[in-house]
């Protein structure tokens, strides 16, 4: 009898199971595919839970999704109700340039140069020099010029401006007509010492190079491979500069919809044909020399390194680099260049006040321009994005002039970042561990990168992909993202905790394309 009962319960048991796995459990799945998303990243639901460490990500994007329906994370992060926010309606005095003014800028720097190219071929003519020369026309419709009439007074150009795509791809075919050094590198002629440590400007080589079409772009050459990471016992300061990480930083810069960084893309340069036969300038073509393995190099002549064991060769005439988009000359876009209260001390020894003081940031709160406005805020947004790079080599910043003290900070020279993936510099946050400040904005884009959705590493490494020298960073660089985020979002987490949501989260003008109704509580300024 016994035996029967227990025969009895296994069959109905069975029986049950396969009820609930056949037919109550799909039932259940449709239904949660069914249901609408939860986004807890919303404007109005700011709450940091702790990450505990060995605890899944937090998911502000909502339920985990179906990865037969994933697709482009990328366009569907672009396509999200934070990433569809516009500014304020622009004045025409909140437009960086306008368009009269622009045209006739460029046709006068054009007629200088057609003025300067033709002094130029007579004087080789005379010298029996051959020279190239290429055709360079003005193009009123040029991407780069669109670029230009793009940048306002909130950011270097908007989010769904098409101008930027053309740009990048305009960039990598570009016919080069001229090759030159940048203008730091020029003013520095003369005042380099060879026996310094750390050079005047920076160890590295940039070039200006200019395109057929009258735009311009600043080329970092390739110094070192992406599975290089920099060694622990090096001095941020003398460290090289990375093409890589300038192509990495425009991106990541994009994604935190920051658009603080110009255009920057991926380039493979003919060393002989695109730089040494048509630059002009005579101490450039003199550094220009054949290897031992029958490569073409150059290097920095008494600008920044002096020897040719720094020199950079091409394989033996292609050399890979990074292609950054010029802003417009500071003669028409004047932009001022300050200190970083946080600066770092370019000594072997030296501290500054900041990493000895931990109430620093009360004394700086006082100072102007960081007394009002969002200047301080949007000094703590750059640290998070140095943070996330590794970045330790932001001394100044500059913003455009004719946007006063309530402009965007320009989030130039990036080459420093992504040097070591195994390290997380905690010391470039300090800006907002001190400070306890951070834009409402800013936070929850954070929150929705930390999510499995929209997981940061994710949408950078698709993102990158469409760059020609993919693999722009490698798989451990892509992680360091991940991890990095979640180490922002703790110390913020920490501020609420000691001070108060208030205190903490500083709310700025958010408007919502998509769903205006998630807005309403984020409109009001702080």
């Amino acid at each position: 009898m016994r035996r029967d009962r227990l025969l009895l319960a296994a069959a109905l048991t069975t029986i049950f199971s396969a009820d609930f796995y056949f037919i109550l459990l799909p039932k259940l799945r449709r239904v949660g595919r069914t249901a609408p998303p939860l986004c807890s990243c919303g404007l109005g639901n700011l709450s940091l839970a702790a990450p505990r460490a060995s605890a899944p990500d937090p998911d502000p994007g909502g339920a985990a999704a179906d990865p037969a329906e994933d697709g482009s994370r990328l366009e569907r992060l672009f396509a999200h109700p934070l990433y569809n926010i516009h500014a304020p309606a622009l004045e025409p005095e909140e437009r960086l340039l306008q368009v009269e003014q622009l045209m006739e800028y460029y046709r006068k720097k054009m007629s200088h140069w057609e003025r300067h190219m033709k002094l130029y071929a007579e004087a080789a003519e005379a010298s029996n020099v051959s020279v190239v020369q290429h055709k360079v026309t003005f193009d009123p419709d040029a991407s780069w010029l669109r670029f230009h009439l793009g940048i306002n007074r909130y950011a270097l150009y908007s989010r769904e401006d098409p101008a930027i795509p053309q740009l990048l791809s305009n960039m990598r075919g570009m016919m080069v007509v001229g090759a030159d050094y940048t203008q730091d590198e020029k003013a520095l002629k003369g005042a380099c010492d060879c026996t310094q440590v750390v050079k005047p400007s920076g160890h590295h080589l940039k070039l200006a190079l200019k395109m057929h079409n009258f735009a311009k772009a600043m080329f970092k050459p390739m110094r070192q491979q992406r599975d290089e990471e920099t060694p622990e016992d090096s001095f941020y300061f003398v460290d090289l500069q990375r093409h890589n990480a300038e192509i990495a930083a425009f991106h990541l810069d994009r994604i935190l919809d920051f658009r603080r960084v110009p255009p920057v893309t991926g380039r493979l340069v003919n060393v002989t044909g695109e730089i040494l036969q048509v630059t002009h300038n005579e101490d450039l073509r003199s550094v220009f020399f054949t290897s031992p393995a029958n490569n073409t190099c150059f290097f920095a002549k008494c600008l920044y390194v002096c020897k040719t064991e720094y020199a950079v060769c091409g394989g033996p005439d292609l050399l890979e680099g990074s292609l950054s988009a010029y802003l417009p000359g500071l003669s028409i876009a004047p932009r001022l260049s300050i200190p970083n209260p946080w600066i770092r001390s370019y000594t072997f020894t030296g501290r500054e006040e900041w990493e000895v003081n931990p109430f620093y940031c009360d004394t700086i709160k006082q100072l102007y321009p960081y007394n009002s406005g969002n200047r301080l805020l949007n000094i703590i947004d750059m640290s998070v994005f140095d943070f996330l790079t590794g970045n330790m080599d932001r001394h100044h910043y500059e913003i455009f002039t004719k946007f006063g003290d309530e402009g965007f900070i320009l989030h130039l020279d990036n080459a420093r970042g992504f040097g070591r993936h195994s390290h997380d510099e905690m010391s470039i946050l300090a800006p907002l561990t001190q400070c306890c400040m951070i834009k409402s904005s800013t936070l929850v884009r954070l929150k929705l990168l930390a999510g499995r959705d929209f997981r940061l590493s994710d949408v950078m490494r698709e993102s990158l992909e469409g760059d020609p020298l993919r693999p722009i960073l490698t798989e451990p660089h892509l992680l360091a993202l991940d991890r990095r985020l979640q180490k922002v979002l703790r110390v913020v987490q920490r501020c609420v905790r000691r001070l108060g949501r208030d205190e903490v989260i500083t709310k700025d003008f958010i408007k919502s394309t998509v769903n205006p109704q998630t807005a309403t509580d984020t409109e009001r300024s702080r």
